[in-house]
């Protein structure tokens, strides 16, 4: 019989992998909190219908990369790809309209069926923020000054934040009509998917990396041509509000968004340490979304991060070793070693128990394990009802009654910091607690 493999695409994670990972999403819940995101959960599965109207039937995510499939009674179902389309769903079904305008944040896993690549698999996995019900510029500001502070909590320098303006309904409209006549004009030199792009999407020409269609785009007309006073005005405030913040940013004119509901902000927080796929975080204004799903006009922004790809640009996170590593000899001393290992980690102390092989492979195990102290009990300490307290830098040691053991593990009234000077008392330069 074979070993079963993994599905492409999909990663066990082991260590070092899943604790970095953990970091990005510990960091990522720690800022949203100063910044009042509430934690929002949605479901992996939506009915296929809100992903293809959301991100558009002509996309290759929708046409290309979805994992869909027919449920037994034969509804069309998603794994979502994203997690925009499944929290508007539910602004809408879940009556959440009443807490407009809601600062909501999430993470967890996504599914797209695509070629795999550096920091992006099949099954992956996002952090997503969204300030919905808030048409303000402040609410963008805010937006990028959560992104920004989450890449400065994780450490992550020489990232770029890339910032650029789609404009208002009008301002789309005119810049659409002025890129149709400009490409039309070298249809002949346009890469193929160019070509297919022109007449439904040709904004994405414009972010386009085949050679081919880049003199192109690179001569094609400027958005701010085109911009309004309303949308010129609104995109001063974001920059104005950025600066206020402390927030760096370049513009980059060609950024863009490709689906009609996409409005005003755009931006990306990219990176030259991924090659290609340097975009690290990314997102926009989407104020006619909601309309897309069948709801009211409802303005919104929010953004997306890839957690693997952060996960690769952070620190290795600090092993959490052991405090104390005990080690039983004889079942006794075993039950013993159980009864206090309970008490320490409830006080919070970091433990282990060695209890395989014999006394000089614990030992080993315990100075592997990274451990500062090794507890051991055997039939000397059972006899003397004593355990050996060692320390595995200085290899100095002490006897400690254990009922006084058990006595300040069990004390309610005594905190972690006493705890441990009250034990570790006379070993390494420790003077014990207080008086």
């Amino acid at each position: 019989m074979t070993t079963p493999q993994p599905v492409r695409g999909m990663q066990s994670l082991l260590g070092e992998e899943a604790d970095r990972l953990h970091a990005v999403t510990a960091a990522f819940d720690r800022v949203r909190r100063l910044y009042g995101f509430k934690r929002v959960e949605v479901p992996v599965l939506e009915h296929t219908a809100v992903f293809a109207r959301t991100m558009g039937e002509t996309t290759d995510v929708v046409s290309k990369e979805m994992y869909s499939f027919e449920d037994r009674s034969g509804e069309p179902v998603t794994m979502r790809p994203e997690f925009t389309a499944g929290i508007c769903r539910a602004y809408l079904s879940e009556g959440w309209q009443q807490y407009a305008p809601m600062k909501v944040a999430t993470h967890g896993p996504a599914f797209r069926y695509e070629r795999p690549q550096k920091g992006r698999f099949r099954e992956f996995h996002q952090l997503d923020a969204e300030i919905i019900g808030a048409g303000e510029a402040a609410a963008d500001v805010e937006l990028l000054a959560f992104a920004d502070q989450l890449l400065r909590e994780l450490r992550i320098g020489g990232v770029t934040l890339q910032l650029n303006t789609l404009g208002d309904a009008p301002t789309r409209d005119a810049w659409r009509a002025a890129l149709i006549e400009h490409f039309r004009g070298s249809v002949d030199k346009l890469s193929e998917d160019s070509r297919d792009r022109l007449e439904r999407n040709p904004l994405r020409i414009l972010d386009s990396k085949d050679p081919r269609d880049r003199p192109i785009a690179d001569s094609a007309p400027s958005i701010d041509d085109y911009l309004t006073g309303e949308a010129s005005e609104f995109f001063a405030q974001v920059t104005e509000g950025l600066d206020a913040a402390g927030v760096q940013w370049q513009r980059n004119p060609r950024l863009v968004r490709g689906l009609d509901y996409y409005r005003h902000t755009a931006f990306e927080f990219v990176t030259d340490r991924l090659g290609a796929q340097g975009t690290v975080l990314a997102g926009g204004r989407y104020d006619g979304l909601m309309e897309a799903l069948g709801g009211p006009h409802t303005p919104a922004v929010g953004w997306a991060a890839g957690i693997e790809r952060l996960a690769m640009l952070i620190d290795a996170p600090r092993r959490e070793e052991p405090d104390f590593v005990f080690i039983p000899v004889g079942a006794e001393a075993e039950r013993l070693c159980t009864r206090l290992i309970a008490e320490f980690r409830r006080k919070g102390v970091i433990s282990e128990m060695a209890y395989r092989g014999n006394l000089k492979r614990r030992m080993q195990r315990a100075d592997a394990a990274g451990a500062n102290y090794a507890i051991i009990i055997g039939d000397d300490e059972i006899a003397a009802q004593e355990i050996t307290l060692r320390s595995l830098k200085s290899g100095q040691q002490i006897k400690r009654k254990q009922t006084h053991v058990e006595e300040i593990g069990r004390d309610q009234a005594i905190g972690l910091n006493y705890f441990l000077a009250t034990l570790l008392k006379g070993v390494d330069g420790y003077m014990g607690p207080p008086e």
